[in-house]
């Protein structure tokens, strides 16, 4: 399965991202904390240049700590300031303005030295589509400024956003990649509902997720669909869970594609547990686990 999504509106926002920085004091870039690399759009480095930038592993209530814990260690030793939170519930959102404040410290000392008039952090939040940016900008904000929706691509404008008197949020469009070089990156966003579904192979995506967790989640698998052992491979256990949700077609046969669509449901909403499809390791493994066959 060759995944790509490039909507126009994308094309569109990375310009304006690029016209608007020049007003920017910190960029925010907002990942995924179930797979923060595969979130990450490798443009953005080209994009903000040496803007000073912290990360945000969002959506941290729904990835392993133990992983989460791991990518934090990660983007440290890259020199990047991490902070995982979770949006909606508010969760590490406090610790936000300070650490932005420290982020521009040399901007806001400048002003000082020069006499200029104090003024809020201006914050650009970047991200892919479906990734919570809205959902952070109402938490910030304290009221419903910005659309949120479980589908990606909600967003489709810029806008300021005031965040009492320290900092202003400009709020972007989820912004994907024109190409995945990468097929599990393709796979991994699929997995987390960052691609519309219309536009994914359902069965692909959950035996990718089934494999993964086969070898990292085991335990999980067996709990929820109420098993005595996993079967022998991922395919098999497709057909477990699609036996266990009733996904029977005429002679008994499963229906792997419904199947397939109602584990991911249930992986996305969190049904399965606190579960990272992406850990630091697989970026240097030859033959990443869940990789499909050629």
């Amino acid at each position: 399965m060759t995944i790509q999504w490039f909507p126009g509106h994308m094309a569109k926002a990375r310009r304006q991202v690029t016209e608007k920085l020049n007003l920017i004091d910190v960029v925010i870039e907002l990942l995924d904390a179930r797979l923060p690399l595969s979130s990450r759009n490798p443009m953005i480095d080209e994009i903000v240049g040496d803007k000073p930038r912290l990360i945000l592993l969002n959506k941290a209530d729904m990835a392993d700590e133990k992983v989460t814990d791991e990518w934090t260690a990660y983007f440290r030793n890259l020199g990047i300031r991490t902070l995982p939170i979770d949006a909606l519930s508010g969760k590490g959102v406090n610790k936000l303005t300070e650490l932005c404040r420290e982020l521009a410290a040399d901007m806001l000392n400048k002003r000082a030295e020069r006499g200029m008039q104090a003024r809020a952090i201006r914050i650009m939040i970047l991200g892919i589509p479906n990734v919570g940016k809205s959902s952070l900008i109402n938490r910030l904000s304290k009221r419903s400024v910005a659309q949120t929706g479980d589908r990606p691509a909600v967003t489709k404008a810029q806008q300021w956003v005031k965040v009492g008197d320290t900092l202003e949020l400009l709020d972007t469009p989820g912004i994907l990649w024109p190409k995945f070089e990468d097929q599990m990156v393709g796979l991994r966003l699929a997995a987390s509902g960052a691609i519309k579904d219309e536009l994914i192979d359902f069965t692909e995506v959950a035996l990718f997720v089934i494999s993964y967790m086969m070898h990292y989640y085991p335990q999980r698998l067996l709990e929820r669909y109420k098993l005595q052992e996993l079967p022998e491979d991922k395919v098999a256990m497709l057909e477990e869970i699609g036996r266990k949700r009733g996904c029977i077609i005429s002679r008994g046969e499963i229906d792997y594609d419904k199947a397939a669509e109602l584990f991911l449901r249930e992986l996305r909403s969190g049904k399965l547990g606190r579960v990272s499809v992406e850990r630091p390791i697989d970026w240097e493994m030859e033959e990443p686990i869940g990789k499909p066959l050629m």
